[in-house]
């Protein structure tokens, strides 16, 4: 990902399409303590003086230049320590930890992350902060898991907030893209790492909301995502739901892995169906046949959710791929499909991928997007 250009005075985001000017980009790498509150506190101090805007990340992978200051400061953790208190299944971690840091801390010890996003190099409390879901189910956005965090105000006050203390300002905090203060770090659920063995089920796409609901009042599901098929000719007419249980064998789990054999060879035809419908077809194929063989076999929930997002990059700096997301009731899971048929091949869009994730509601963000 490239984060600067010019003079060094830009900040871009995954897309690249989003250059912006800043007044300065430092990265913290202090240990968790006063000496990172004051460096914080100092910029903050020096920023709200010169009437510049003040922005925190990790990764700083998020689309659409929301999380660059325009003129103001960027700043980058850059820290992964992580406490573990297996006792009660939760880490405490500095804000700038990734959740592949989260992942190596806890799978040796037989644990994982509950609800993390998708993919294993983005910041846990930038997580948070947009308060992100992944796919284990039946959970509610990762917000659900976070227990407490501490936070700097933008007048400098270093502050606790849970769902008992400051419980208005957790509230805000989670999904609210950082516009209420700075965490510094935070308390997170952790649970219990399992060998699961895959199921794969094809129905018709109009069935796939309705029918996703119906397998998870199966409660030994753990793990669950749909496809849906991308060619022209029958576009997002056919629906593929992979559903994850724990397997009889729960003994001597292996280490966390990522991008295996199915998953590298996933990526180059992901690639390949660009302006290439045949491509598109054997895609389907793949998934829906061959890759039910070959990843048939029983995996970890930690190896499952261990995977960077550089696994679908094309590496080609001339192109950017953008992602949408849609929050969508399963019970107008059909209709959406049916406008969606009429609407996208419509736009002559080079269309890749459809990933179905279920999400619980969410009572508790302020910014709640999962509302059903």
């Amino acid at each position: 990902m490239r984060l600067y250009s010019g003079a060094g005075k830009t900040l871009n985001d995954a897309s690249e399409l989003n250059e912006t000017p800043i007044f300065k980009h430092i990265t913290l790498r202090e240990d968790l303590g006063e000496k990172l509150v004051a460096a914080l506190r100092a910029e903050l101090a020096d920023a709200s003086a010169n009437n510049r805007a003040v922005n925190v990340g990790a990764a700083r992978h998020s689309m659409g230049g929301q999380a660059i200051p325009r003129g103001g400061h960027a700043i980058t953790f850059e820290n992964a320590s992580i406490e573990l208190d297996t006792e009660n299944s939760v880490m405490r971690l500095h804000a700038g930890a990734r959740w592949r840091d989260a992942i190596n801390a806890a799978d040796p010890v037989g644990l994982g992350p509950r609800v993390m996003q998708s993919s294993n190099d983005f910041g846990v409390a930038a997580t948070f902060c947009v308060n992100a879901h992944g796919w284990p189910v039946k959970e509610r956005p990762m917000g659900s898991t976070v227990r407490a965090f501490e936070m700097l105000l933008p007048e400098g006050e270093l502050v606790r907030c849970s769902r008992s203390e400051n419980s208005d300002l957790f509230n805000m905090t989670m999904g609210g893209y950082g516009l209420t203060g700075i965490i510094t770090q935070m308390d997170v659920d952790l649970a219990k790492n399992v060998r699961l063995e895959p199921t794969f089920e094809e129905v018709p796409a109009e069935s796939l909301g309705k029918r996703f609901v119906e397998v998870l009042k199966d409660r030994n599901v753990n793990m669950a995502c749909g496809r849906l098929n991308v060619g022209r000719d029958d576009f997002m007419m056919r629906g593929l739901l992979v559903s994850y249980r724990p397997s009889a064998d729960q003994s001597a789990l292996p280490a966390a892995q990522s991008s295996g054999g199915a998953a590298k060879i996933a990526s180059r035809i992901y690639r390949a169906q660009l302006g290439n419908e045949w491509m598109k077809k054997l895609r389907w194929w793949f998934e829906a046949d061959v890759a039910t063989k070959l990843a048939g076999g029983p995996t970890t929930r930690n190896s499952l959710i261990n995977e960077p997002v550089h696994t679908l990059d094309d590496r080609d700096p001339k192109r950017t791929d953008i992602l949408h997301e849609y929050f969508v009731a399963p019970e107008r899971f059909a209709e959406f499909v049916i406008i969606c048929r009429t609407v996208i091949p419509a736009s002559y869009q080079e269309f890749l991928n459809v990933t179905l994730r279920f999400v619980d509601t969410d009572e508790e963000s302020w910014l709640s997007y999962s509302t059903t």
